[in-house]
């Protein structure tokens, strides 16, 4: 047999073994059961559904209450990354601030010295503007050039009544020794060799006397006494004339005088001369009391070496002066060249005008 056909029949058998016989006496209680079984499934199915109505609005609360709180995590994370950044930013705003302080406080102090150096500044240039004004006023630089020439022609006359009082002068023919022609060996072999003077002519005097008589040996028997003492006089007027002009000129001199007419002495706070013997005692002396060594501007009861560095000493003064007044000095062994020489620059025209 088919097996389809078997599987027919069992199914139907089946059917026929499930199905209830109702007697008709029981049938109406079978329908009041049965409508009352349909009416409660009716109601479980109305509350099935509104069951189900609740749990698919709860889940659809649950699912966006899900959501929010997935959101509000987010939220809060984006939160603390944004506090972090605020942190940072408020960390570095501090650091900011702090410079921006240094800096405001830097340029306050800038700026105080910029208003005080403005101040000072206005102060100069007003200064300036009143030196201006008075350089150009009255009271200005042509004042005071004006001023300047006065008190030049001032001195000169002052030095034109010493060329008067001491005239320095060129003798012509004149046959003795020339000025300091033997003022030493040594000297000789530093100085000019051939002993040559700048002036051919003659020899120069002052005040009539001449400066011939100094050999600068020791005085013997045949010295002529006379001659010494003119020499020394000469000597002495050069030291008084000297003084005279230094002191109207206001030029401090290097070696200062201590006048005595023809028994002048010339001092010296560090002499280069050696002493005698018989200076040893006035050296330690003058070098415990801290003051300058005298050197006599005459030969006469001295030593010559001590003499001969007077006169030294005296064209020194002489050459101070004449660079003074910006002329070269004539030489080392010229005394009354060089007083003629001083004595005509500052009595010409340009001394006035320079």
């Amino acid at each position: 047999m088919d097996p389809k056909k078997k599987s027919v029949k069992e199914k139907n058998t089946n059917h026929e073994e499930k199905v209830k016989v109702i007697h008709w006496e029981d049938f109406q209680q079978e329908l009041a059961r049965l409508s009352s079984l349909s009416s409660a499934l009716n109601e479980a199915k109305e509350k099935k559904s509104l069951i189900q109505e609740k749990l698919n609005s709860h889940l659809q609360l649950e699912a966006e209450s899900l959501s929010r709180s997935n959101k509000l995590d987010q939220m809060r994370e984006n939160l603390e990354a944004r506090k972090l950044v605020m942190g940072n930013m408020s960390m570095r705003s501090k650091v900011v601030e702090e410079k921006s302080k240094k800096q405001e406080e830097q340029l306050n102090s800038q700026i105080r010295s910029l208003l005080m150096a403005g101040t000072s500044l206005s102060v100069a240039s007003r200064n300036l503007q009143e030196a201006n004004n008075s350089l150009n006023g009255e009271r200005g630089y042509i004042r005071l050039q004006n001023l300047q020439k006065l008190l030049r022609g001032r001195q000169q006359f002052m030095v034109s009544q010493i060329a008067l009082l001491y005239p320095v002068k060129v003798v012509s023919g004149h046959t003795c020794e020339q000025e300091l022609e033997s003022f030493s060996r040594s000297s000789k072999s530093a100085g000019n060799p051939s002993g040559s003077k700048p002036m051919d002519a003659g020899s120069l005097t002052i005040s009539g006397l001449h400066l011939t008589v100094l050999p600068f040996k020791k005085l013997s028997f045949f010295t002529d006494k006379k001659e010494v003492q003119r020499s020394a006089t000469a000597l002495g007027y050069v030291a008084h004339a000297v003084s005279l002009i230094a002191f109207y000129l206001e030029i401090p001199l290097r070696y200062p005088l201590r006048l005595g007419g023809s028994r002048t002495y010339i001092c010296d706070y560090a002499p280069s001369v050696e002493p005698t013997s018989s200076d040893f005692t006035s050296i330690s002396l003058s070098s415990s009391t801290s003051k300058p060594m005298e050197f006599p501007l005459f030969l006469e009861g001295q030593d010559t070496t001590r003499s001969a560095y007077a006169v030294f000493l005296l064209n020194k003064d002489l050459e101070q002066l004449l660079n003074c007044i910006g002329i070269e000095s004539l030489g080392p062994r010229h005394v009354l060249a060089n007083m003629k020489e001083l004595l005509n620059n500052i009595l010409s025209p340009e001394y006035i005008n320079s």
